[in-house]
């Protein structure tokens, strides 16, 4: 029986388990990227772990997320990262050279490797052959050390792209239309694989528009073919010496097969507020748009700024619409500078942004009260924007163009232009000088805000306390721990950060948690879904919390909580989901015991006994015992 193109990296990375779906198993990790709203804890855990440098074989922080600097705390970070990343090891690439998944696709990513990125989109990766994997900073700190990554074997879920696609219709449309088809959890536990003769077609940054966006499917990661498109990107970004070939074998066998005929996609939009409500263009009618926002690590590549730049071309944008526009990449903005598509967008009106991942994650650029943006992005979640009442819709950067030049949410079939004609160019403009190398004399500067990483203690074997919320389904990590200028700066200070846990869901959550000294939280299915942010887990830690009990749990989310010592319990009747209620007194005992026998947990809920499952590894159970991963670490 022949292999997957996932198979294939898997078993040549493979250090502990087999590839048995739903078996346990480690990987090797290659490459470990983190970025400035994550890696400063990354940092602060792997000098907890004392190791004088990575063990990687290339380890790059970027500073992309933080890059408003309203006061000392994002440069004081930016500052720590860059004398931290020195010290041991790792490559730095400078606030202005781009958003991490972009630059790394361009100057770093090889086929065939892994990649374990603290950043829930680092399986943009995938779209040149990476085993690209999002993960909690903690995991990715581990890998820096040279430890394996663990995980559970996902099924393979194939993709058969057929054809190609018609003209103003892209890569955007192909990853809506399969969250269309398959939620935002229909990729839980499963790597989702593109073949295909429509693979063919795509280039290497269309398919990790499609990769990027696979997160948000829920998925372990997504990957492509490294073939003819992925050796022709790399030897135009003058790496052609890391280009290997890797393909499915013809007799490989899938869990699932899906097929997307490409020439029968139109123009889609993901409504508010999930990315899965997705609707075509057309059958949105007369929405009007306030603000268009171009940019993310899904879209700001080269291709998709010189397609907005032809739509543009001498046209004005609306003068009831904001247009922003943020490119992907240093080398992005320089190519496009060169060749006078800059100059082709800021004459139809547009703002200028920095190449950072900024309004994609409510950094700047929030709507007006009650407005309608429309954004390349790859989520929507309410609130993350900026403005609670705003509602983004997510569309390929050609409607994005064709919506800011009409005013109202727009097909860009509707324009009547000639069909765009992209060719990938031959060579691309690399200019490696903002990435910083490595200088073990450097000396580590710490500002007022870097604050070591809490710990918990180990684990008890009765935990009761109070239910401190419940929440319904598809719970992000921006609910649990919000974004946004405000908040983000706090990253590196979790007493400070941590006042803001479930802030726009209930206000008063910190403050009672630390009343009460602790608790537990009730959610939902797909409890804790989106960014890979391990804050989501680390501050509710801090408040006390002892256990999330969920109907189910997002991938990254779930292993955050097991790194923090916070027991996952999901239900072994989803039933009993209603029989809790916020402000209810609970108590479990003989926890450890039931977890090294692999028992259910029973739960006592106002006399209620309610029955508790953990599927867990062996692993994993220890960790939670020991009170969390960095505890595990010390003990052995």
């Amino acid at each position: 029986m022949g292999l997957t193109v996932a198979e294939k990296i898997l078993s040549a990375h493979l250090v502990k388990g087999e590839l048995k779906r739903g078996a346990p198993l480690a990987i090797r990790i290659d490459q470990t990227l983190t970025q400035d709203a994550t890696g400063t804890m990354a940092f602060l855990q792997f000098e907890a772990l004392g190791l004088p440098r990575v063990k990687t074989d290339l380890s790059v922080s970027y500073v992309d997320h933080n890059t408003l600097q309203n006061d000392f705390l994002n440069m004081d970070d930016h500052r720590y990262l860059q004398t931290a990343a020195a010290k041991y090891g790792v490559k730095f690439s400078r606030p202005g050279n781009g958003i991490c998944h972009q630059v790394h696709l361009e100057r770093f990513g090889r086929p065939g490797t892994t990649l374990l990125g603290s950043d829930s989109h680092t399986p943009t990766g995938g779209g040149l052959g990476q085993l690209a994997i999002g993960a909690g900073g903690l995991d990715v700190a581990c890998a820096m050390a040279g430890q394996p990554f663990y995980l559970v074997m996902p099924q393979i879920i194939k993709i058969n792209l057929t054809d190609r696609l018609p003209d103003f219709v892209s890569a955007k449309d192909i990853i809506l239309e399969a969250l269309r088809r398959l939620s935002v959890r229909g990729g839980i536990g499963k790597i989702i694989e593109y073949a295909g003769a429509g693979v063919k077609t795509l280039s290497v940054p269309e398919r990790a528009t499609i990769a990027n966006m696979g997160a948000e499917l829920g998925a372990t990661t997504s990957v492509f073919p490294s073939d003819a498109a992925t050796k022709q990107f790399l030897q135009a970004q003058n790496r052609g010496a890391d280009w290997q070939e890797i393909t499915a074998d013809a007799d490989a066998v899938y869990d699932t097969e899906i097929r997307i005929d490409l020439n029968t996609l139109e123009p889609l939009a993901a409504c508010p507020h999930m990315p899965d409500i997705v609707k075509k263009i057309a059958e949105i009618k007369n929405l009007r748009v306030d603000q268009v926002l171009i940019g993310s690590c899904t879209n700001s590549s080269y291709k998709d700024l010189m397609t907005v730049a032809y739509l543009l071309k001498g046209q004005k944008i609306n003068p009831n619409v904001s247009l922003g526009l943020a490119p992907g990449s240093r080398q992005t903005l320089e190519m496009i500078a060169a060749n006078g598509a800059l100059e082709t967008i800021v004459a139809a009106g547009a703002r200028i942004l920095e190449s950072a991942c900024g309004f994609c994650i409510g950094m700047g650029q929030a709507p007006s009260s009650g407005g309608v943006s429309v954004r390349t992005s790859n989520r929507n979640f309410q609130g993350r924007s900026g403005t609670q009442d705003a509602g983004i819709y997510l569309v390929s950067p050609e409607t994005a163009a064709a919506t800011a030049l009409t005013g109202y949410l727009t097909d860009p079939r509707a324009l009547k232009l000639k069909p765009c004609r992209f060719t990938p160019p031959h060579k691309f403009q690399t200019d490696d000088s903002m990435v910083l190398e490595p200088n073990p004399a450097t000396e580590i500067i710490r500002g007022p805000n870097i604050k070591p990483c809490p710990r918990r203690g180990v684990l008890t074997e009765i935990l009761n306390g109070e239910i401190l919320l419940k929440t319904g389904d598809n719970i992000t990590t921006d609910d649990i721990m919000p974004a946004g200028s405000k908040i983000l700066p706090l990253r590196s200070n979790v007493p400070a950060i941590a006042s803001y846990v479930f802030a726009g869901i209930d206000p008063s959550f910190a403050k009672r948690a630390l009343d009460k000294k602790g608790g537990f939280i009730v959610g939902g299915e797909n409890y804790g879904q989106g960014s890979s942010r391990e804050h989501a887990a680390l501050a509710p830690m801090y408040l006390g919390i002892k256990a999330v009990i969920a109907k189910s749990f997002a991938r990254i989310h779930k292993a955050n909580l097991i790194n923090f010592g916070i027991l996952p319990l999901t239900f072994v009747n989803p039933a009993d989901y209603a029989k809790i209620t916020r402000g209810a007194k609970l108590e479990m005992a003989n926890i450890i015991s039931a977890l090294k026998q692999r028992a259910n947990i029973t739960a006592v809920v106002e006399n209620q006994k309610i029955e508790l499952t953990c599927e867990l590894s062996a692993r994993d159970r220890k960790i939670l015992i020991a009170g969390g991963m960095l505890n595990f670490a010390a003990q052995t």
